[in-house]
């Protein structure tokens, strides 16, 4: 024990956008002494809260400073607040980030041994981050490559925004209604747009075919072989 206080911020990753969980805490084993959400609480509507355990709420009105929020408490918020956990609940979103969340980021790594300015895809649920890099190697940040992309997606009327210390992170978090059908517009748009900046890579494999052609007859026999050598030689020309 080192009186350290454990903070969890849910405020862009909370309300079952990790897909797995309620709580994105939940998914690294603590349990937090303080919770701080907000944004989705209200889907649109201003609302957010703090959680905490009964000793650090008693601890603060210990210390006798006063708080005052004119808004704190509001009905009309907290109403809006628990008809957002219901749509949640009953129109199983949390299921669904996690189903179009997996199939985002297998996307996203598919671009990833296309493109070899993407360096890493990582996330959960409807989080995903794409890191993209000019050099995978020594994982130098494509600062100025990943605003370019994020200034091109929004022509594209796709929203998406930048993250991380180099401000070099393409940075995913849709609506929970997000389907399979947005998902993959937004990655077909992402995979034009990173072609646009010719950092494209798509290394092929040896192709190696072999066609079989079973005469069902004697009569057809003969031009069934002919077909199969005609077949042959343009799968030699390519």
């Amino acid at each position: 024990m080192t009186g350290g206080v454990c903070i969890a911020d849910e405020v862009q990753v909370g309300f079952g956008r990790v897909g797995s969980h309620m709580w994105a805490f939940e998914t690294q084993d603590v349990i937090p002494d303080i919770v701080t959400m907000g944004k989705p609480m209200g889907n649109g509507h201003p609302v957010a809260a703090v959680i905490t355990t009964p000793e650090i709420a008693r601890s603060f009105a210990d210390t006798g400073i006063e708080y005052f929020n004119t808004y704190g408490g509001n009905p009309v918020s907290c109403a809006i607040a628990n008809a957002v956990l219901d749509v949640i609940e009953e129109e199983r979103l949390m299921e669904r980030a996690n189903r179009v969340g997996n199939h985002l980021l297998s996307r996203c790594e598919g671009l990833k041994h296309k493109h070899r300015l993407i360096g890493d895809v990582r996330g959960r649920g409807l989080f995903v981050g794409v890191e993209l890099v000019t050099d995978r190697e020594t994982r130098t940040p494509a600062t100025v490559e990943a605003k370019h992309v994020v200034n091109r997606m929004r022509e594209e009327k796709i929203l998406i925004s930048r993250d991380g210390p180099d401000s070099n992170v393409l940075k995913f978090k849709p609506p929970m209604v997000f389907t399979t059908q947005d998902a993959d517009r937004l990655v077909d748009t992402l995979d034009r747009v990173l072609l646009e900046l010719g950092g494209d890579w798509m290394p092929m494999p040896n192709l190696k075919l072999e066609v079989r052609v079973t005469p069902i007859s004697n009569e057809v026999e003969t031009s069934e072989a002919v077909i199969q050598s005609s077949m042959k030689q343009g799968v030699k020309a390519m």
